[in-house]
């Protein structure tokens, strides 16, 4: 029986003991399982629970491209084992305080602007929007997020989005996502961009309309074999999973729903990393339970990763199927709207007044606090 896991959840602990089947591998970075209970001045959410699954699986995929990024597809965590500064700056990204920019805060302030209120389920395109928004401000691991639309990918638009010249370091620091406290580390030259941009593609897909169609089983395994694999965001209605690989026709996932402690900023920026990690088998589902709603990710750091990505999709992917997953075209479509590179914007409320960063949209509105569990 075929097993597979996503080239990038090589590092997610799979106890032998549970799994025999699967190879020995450690830890990686876990976002899963951080439902912390919040309060919103007394009038909003007090938990993320019931709605907040799909915002955790969005971070835990965005978490494996970061690794990937900073310290490569084949670093391992080992536990009690001291870690590179990249590690700590990258767990600082999604600590549960509206001034790290992948926050629960953060993301569930942005999809505002998506349509959904605060304590509204995600769905998987909904947070692939969200951290395309969020990127923008991120300089520090300074993301290319490219969104798939109508189930295309358009390699032109790609390229253009990835390639861009130097930047000055005055321009550079003039779009620095203003982080308070530990992400004010973050801001130095290594974000700015020069030449290709390491790249998170996410492919929104409906694969059928109540149900998965069957005709798209093996090309959705297919991509979880692909080194760039990131997995795919999915899971039942209203019930977020993140899916890292498969074993014969069942789906591999790490299941968000786990109450956590919460974890702060140690007073020498370091985080107590032991709850970030999973260190329980992953669960299993049958591919056909699968809900169509899914987004697939990859990521690629340099642009003969994309290259090879494409050339991927085109053998195992459209020339072995007749109804397509979704199309990889090189040149943008005549009838779309021309593609402009995202740029960091001008961030507004609901009226026309400016707010110069996602961190002060915040504070207009109703402030997230942690409270202990």
């Amino acid at each position: 029986m075929e097993s597979v896991l996503s080239k990038s959840e090589n590092q997610s602990t799979l106890l032998s003991e549970y799994l025999e089947e699967f190879p020995e591998t450690d830890g990686s970075v876990w976002i899963l399982g951080r439902q912390y209970h919040l309060k919103t001045g007394g009038t909003g959410p007090s938990s993320d629970t019931g709605w907040g699954c799909m915002l955790r699986c969005g971070q835990m995929m965005l978490a494996q491209a970061l690794i990937c990024r900073h310290l490569g597809r084949d670093w391992q965590w080992e536990r009690h084992k001291k870690q590179p500064e990249e590690y700590h700056k990258i767990l600082r990204c999604f600590i549960d305080r509206k001034d790290c920019c992948y926050s629960i805060h953060q993301m569930a302030q942005m999809g505002v602007g998506e349509g959904k209120s605060i304590g509204e389920w995600f769905g998987p395109n909904t947070v692939a929007q969200v951290l395309k928004k969020l990127a923008l401000f991120d300089e520090w691991n300074s993301l290319a997020v490219y969104v798939s639309m109508d189930n295309t990918v358009v390699i032109e638009d790609i390229k253009k989005m990835c390639w861009c010249p130097p930047q000055s370091s005055s321009a550079a620091r003039s779009s620095t996502f203003s982080h308070r406290s530990a992400l004010s580390q973050n801001k130095n030259t290594a974000g700015f961009c020069s030449g290709w941009k390491p790249l998170l593609l996410i492919i929104p897909l409906r694969l059928g309309i109540n149900h998965i169609n069957p005709i798209y089983i093996d090309a959705f395994k297919e991509c979880f074999k692909m080194p760039q694999s990131l997995g795919a965001l999915g899971g039942k209605p209203n019930n977020a999973y993140y899916f890292i690989g498969f074993l014969g026709n069942e789906l591999i996932y790490l299941d968000p729903h786990t109450t956590q402690i919460f974890v702060d900023l140690e007073e020498n920026g370091t985080v107590d990393d032991q709850s970030f990690h999973c260190q329980q088998a992953p669960h299993r589902m049958k591919i056909m339970n699968l809900d169509p709603s899914v987004a697939l990710g990859f990521f690629c750091k340099e642009e003969k990763d994309f290259d090879n990505w494409c050339s991927l999709v085109q053998k195992e992917i459209l020339k072995q199927q007749s109804l397509r997953m979704f199309e990889l075209v090189q040149n943008h479509p005549a009838h779309w709207p021309p593609f402009i590179p995202p740029a960091k914007p001008e961030v507004t409320t609901s009226g026309a007044e400016l707010i110069e960063s996602t961190d002060k949209l915040l504070e207009l509105e109703e402030e997230f606090e942690i409270l202990s569990v």
